[in-house]
């Protein structure tokens, strides 16, 4: 039963784990004085409701919305799941918001979209007025019929302005309107709104209720937000400045009346860089000089003079980059071409400086900016006229702005300007992006924690607090962390003295034999199914391929492209399998592998990201922002990253008081003899302390012995494997 005292009334189970309740005073007490907190907490030990329940007993007494955010689709059905549970013992009106081109039933983009709510508001209005005067008309009528003299005038007047409506309802017929936003204008929605309340719906059910009744439910959706307790949506709607903007309009509250809580916190970083970064294609450059071609006014020809010249710039920029043979080795996925220029601004911006010729850059980028806005501003009224079927995008106005970004920031050292290249699939020609790379993402992250009340933000992972506070330009937070408080002699954390798996050596035979080993064992000593975590899809490919046949197991292959959700369903299905995937694939986070899912979780090495040139500029802008030292560099944008997900991965097992597993690490670099012999090559020192106590260093022969004493202890097999 739910708790009737306070915030504790939001609670809907029979009592908190131990440390939730503490963490739920905390919070509590943190927001009454408007801190934002980091909140650190053991994979599987109630993050969600410790920071969701003070949260909305602080919103419901002082008049605010609680805006739960995630980036991993696992946990917004977690949270769908909580709000349930908590309407169930205290009613609050939760909704559950998603972007309008997954909820859109006649598939248009935001600007068409735009136009036809515009043009079918407009539509419903001309008919209401027409409504209107029709039985103010025929009351006139009556009237007059019975010898009233004024009424006859008046009749008269109304007529007048009667045609003039038809006449605009006809010229309104012609234009494009959209017919689910209609039936929301011209019919009675009392009753989607009180289905909407009854319970926590999801984006997927309101759809299919809107579509059954030809009702467009996202904008239902928008004009029934205002004033709600809680709302559950993705990141983007927060981080992304011109969307939380709208957002918090359609919730009817200033920004300073809204409590948000990010789960998964450790992605932040990451969604607010790629909201912060622009870009610009060859393609988009072209459908802009195309656009300018078939222009009559005078101004194209200046705006044409600079999108050439950039336009020819790149390409030159990126032709020259090919070695002999290289370019025939484009594929279709995006390959950087690094500009940086030791001698001041980038090779992109040196050479389009160079094919430049017009009468002045500044000057006649304003030209192009504002033919642009009259372009798009052309573009919208044919469309709402209905003279064109589609809305059209102004390609000037797109190109022109980026322009001028790039000028401006290039020279930013938060900023990383590159070219990429790539293959086109259909015509089979290399063409060019320029992107100006967000390598501290605080400037789009901290806009957003100094306009909210508060923010909650919770991960398995926020530690080092002071380097995420950081990086997101929090100030003056409020941390807390707490360990996994499950029983320890249902766990073990093995760190595995393999050779240490660096990017040279994962090619050496002995090496490779010697994981292989471990790998074999770890699965033979499982009592259940494996879950094993490498560097790549590359080397999870590689150690499926040597290990597949010599094992008595369902090993199964993760590779890109393939649907998280289906993998993990046949992966549980089965009562011994391992699964096989890249750490820096789509299972290491967010998805659950509860009690016989998962029995053992295996990370391979230390899995650092690629260090290309673009991983290079983010560790020079965090070694300049934060002390000004490689190491600091380093430690900020390479090792804590990949630690956090290497600890989100050990993290897929034991996820509950009465769950039991091991957690592996393979690599030197892990163990604690590693810290004293191998200096900054180890990572053991990264872990936080508590974790750090668990770890058991021991060597590739002896850890199948080790797996056989703990399982064995906790009497996990029917028959017990020989080591």
């Amino acid at each position: 039963m739910a708790q009737t005292n306070g915030y504790l009334r939001f609670f809907p189970y029979d009592s908190p784990y131990e440390n939730q309740r503490e963490a739920m005073d905390r919070i509590s007490n943190a927001l009454a004085r408007g801190q934002n907190v980091l909140f650190e907490g053991a994979c599987g030990t109630g993050k969600t409701l410790s920071a969701l329940v003070p949260a909305l007993g602080y919103a419901k007494e002082e008049g605010k919305t609680v805006v739960i955010t995630t980036s991993v689709h696992q946990q917004m059905r977690q949270f769908v799941a909580e709000a349930r549970a908590i309407t169930r013992e205290e009613p609050i009106r939760a909704v559950v918001f998603r972007g309008k081109s997954s909820m859109c039933h006649i598939d248009v983009g935001y600007e068409e979209c735009q136009v036809l709510r515009d043009n079918t508001r407009e539509f419903v209005d001309a008919e209401r007025d027409l409504a209107q005067l029709e039985r103010r008309e025929r009351s006139l009528l009556a009237d007059a019929q019975g010898g009233d003299g004024e009424a006859a005038e008046a009749r008269a007047a109304v007529m007048s302005e009667l045609e003039t409506v038809e006449e605009r309802l006809s010229d309104l017929e012609e234009t494009n309107t959209c017919e689910y936003y209609y039936r929301n204008l011209s019919t009675d929605t009392e009753g989607f709104y009180r289905w909407l309340f009854e319970d926590v719906r999801t984006p997927d059910e309101i759809y299919d209720y809107a579509d059954e009744r030809t009702l467009c439910g996202y904008e239902l959706l928008k004009d029934g937000m205002e004033g709600v307790d809680l709302v559950v949506c993705n990141y983007h709607h927060l981080l992304d400045p011109g969307i939380r903007e709208q957002f918090f309009r359609w919730l009817g509250r200033d920004p300073e009346d809204v409590i948000c809580v990010f789960d998964e916190a450790h992605n932040v970083e990451d969604a607010a860089r790629e909201h912060a970064t622009l870009t610009l294609t060859e393609t988009t450059l072209d459908s802009a000089l195309d656009e300018l071609a078939e222009c009559d006014d005078p101004r194209a020809e200046h705006a044409r003079s600079t999108l050439v010249a950039f336009r020819r710039a790149l390409e030159t920029v990126y032709e020259l980059s090919f070695s002999f043979g290289e370019r025939e080795s484009v594929g279709e996925s995006w390959r950087d071409v690094p500009i940086e220029n030791e001698d001041g601004r980038d090779d992109l911006t040196i050479e389009f400086l160079s094919e430049y010729t017009g009468r002045g850059i500044d000057r006649d980028l304003d030209a192009a900016l504002a033919l642009g806005r009259d372009l798009d501003q052309q573009y919208e009224e044919a469309y709402k006229s209905g003279g064109t079927a589609t809305r059209t995008e102004c390609q000037t106005l797109t190109a022109a702005a980026f322009v001028g970004r790039w000028l401006e920031e290039g020279a930013d050292p938060d900023r990383y300007p590159v070219i990429s290249v790539r293959r086109d699939s259909g015509t089979d020609e290399v063409y060019g992006r320029a992107e100006l790379y967000t390598c501290i993402p605080r400037a789009v992250a901290s806009d957003l924690f100094s306009e909210v009340y508060a923010s909650v933000l919770m991960s398995a992972t926020v530690r080092p607090f002071d380097v995420f506070a950081d990086v997101l330009g929090l100030e003056e937070s409020v941390t807390m962390a707490y360990g996994m408080t499950f029983p320890e002699n249902r766990r073990r954390t093995f760190a595995v003295d393999v050779p240490p798996l660096f990017s040279s050596d994962r090619e050496d035979r002995e090496v490779q034999g010697t994981v292989r080993t471990v790998i074999e064992d770890a699965i033979r000593m499982t009592p259940g199914n494996t879950l094993l975590f490498f560097p790549s899809y590359r080397e999870a490919e590689r150690y499926h391929g040597m290990v597949s046949t010599a094992v008595d197991a369902d090993c199964r292959l993760d590779e890109p492209g393939t649907r998280a959700e289906e993998l993990r369903q046949a992966f549980t299905a089965s009562e011994n399998a391992a699964l096989f995937t890249s750490l820096w694939g789509t299972l290491t986070e967010g998805v659950s592998f509860d009690g016989d899912d998962a029995r053992t979780v295996c990370v391979v090495g230390v899995p650092y990201p690629h260090l290309d040139e673009r991983m290079q500029a983010v560790q020079d802008a965090y070694a300049e922002a934060y002390g000004g030292s490689e190491d600091a560099g380093w430690e900020y944008a390479v090792e804590i990253p990949t630690v956090r997900k290497t600890r989100q991965a050990l993290g897929r097992v034991i996820r509950s008081p009465e769950d039991f597993g091991v957690r592996i690490l393979v690599d030197r670099r892990y163990t604690s003899e590693s810290a004293r012999k191998m200096g900054k090559y180890s990572v053991h020192g990264s872990f936080p302390p508590e974790e750090r106590e668990e770890l058991i260093d021991v060597g590739p022969q002896k850890l199948k012995f080790a797996m056989l004493n703990f399982f064995g202890d906790l009497e996990a097999y029917e028959n017990p494997p020989t080591p």
